[in-house]
């Protein structure tokens, strides 16, 4: 299957759905200019004094918290970052009548940003923040903006809602993002390694017609996807037409598997 009737069959396939889920990993951010985690130019492949899986660890924050708050401003609050045509194009389908189910592995509010009204965010958000102490609620700019550790108007510390690693996901996010994926009758998996578990494991939940898969590079889903593109996720959805009456834009590399 050559590259545009890959595009063409993903656009049959958006047509003929009414709930659709889509299920992003950090692929879909960094077409917005954030970084992710895995890639050869990932945070994991930088030198820092500690490892940033270990930087982004809940022990970590409880006992180096001024050195979680330093990596934390620097790597991981992107708040200048817009959303792409992957974002857009999923709110755009949402406002033309689609039931659209954004289940993201994000932690940047993009999605929402584009315009998407369901999303589950796996990993919590950037942009809700609370004080440990008395739960009062901060935006990303008290973090970015405040020198050393953020302190509330109590005293207490104020921590970003992230799931740390050593931290659960949360219940009711993830009850929502399994009964999302359940009910969809399509689920596109895209930009993501799918190697980070629990939020990976999710996808087994699905049951509906067809399963597309789309990455830059195989994953452990090739074999179970009814559809894989290889590309950019941006560029891949931006050739989809909301209508479903055409597309058009730059060629993705694609296999059928």
């Amino acid at each position: 299957m050559n590259e545009d009737e890959s595009v063409a069959l993903l656009q049959q396939w958006v047509d003929e759905s009414k709930q659709i889920v889509f299920f992003g990993g950090a692929g879909v951010s960094t077409e917005s200019g954030i970084p992710d985690f895995r890639s050869q130019d990932g945070l994991y492949h930088q030198k820092y004094k500690f490892p940033p899986e270990q930087i982004l660890s809940h022990t970590f924050f409880l006992h180096h918290p001024e050195e979680f708050y330093r990596f934390y401003r620097e790597k991981m609050l992107c708040l200048t970052a817009q959303p792409n045509d992957a974002h857009k194009k999923l709110a755009e389908l949402e406002q033309k009548g689609k039931q659209i189910a954004v289940v993201t592995q994000n932690i940047d509010g993009l999605h929402q940003k584009a315009g998407s009204r369901m999303v589950f965010e796996l990993h919590g958000s950037v942009l809700r923040n609370s004080c440990l102490q008395c739960g009062k609620k901060y935006g990303a700019e008290t973090i970015r903006d405040s020198a050393g550790l953020p302190r509330c108007s109590c005293g207490g510390l104020i921590k970003p809602d992230v799931v740390l690693y050593e931290e659960g996901l949360d219940e009711e996010t993830v009850a929502g993002a399994v009964e999302a994926i359940a009910s969809a009758q399509l689920m596109i998996v895209a930009g993501t390694s799918l190697t980070v578990y629990p939020a990976a494991g999710l996808i087994r939940y699905f049951g509906g017609k067809h399963l597309v898969q789309i990455n830059r590079t195989a994953t452990a889903l090739d074999g179970n996807a009814d559809l894989a593109i290889r590309g950019s996720v941006g560029e891949t959805l931006r050739q989809i037409h909301a209508g479903g009456t055409a597309f058009g834009g730059e060629k993705q590399t694609s296999e059928n598997v």
